[in-house]
């Protein structure tokens, strides 16, 4: 279990007032991305390897995950 005390976790600048209902992400780990509740900051987080993060943001940028690409 990667120890996260010191994560510095964000949210997206685009999550605006949802009432909350958003994720934090803390990347200052080598090599990992933590991902938590923001609901929850004291509740579990899941941690991805960075490059299986950075993949996944890619793919959601270019639309793979929505339907949207071909």
């Amino acid at each position: 279990m990667t120890d996260l005390t010191d994560a510095v976790w964000r949210k997206s600048t685009r999550s605006g007032d949802n009432g909350g209902a958003c994720v934090e992400v803390a990347t200052n780990h080598p090599g990992i991305v933590a991902v938590r509740d923001s609901k929850d900051p004291s509740g579990p987080a899941l941690t991805y390897p960075a490059n299986g993060w950075a993949t996944f943001v890619a793919a959601i940028r270019c639309g793979r995950l929505d339907g949207r690409a071909a």
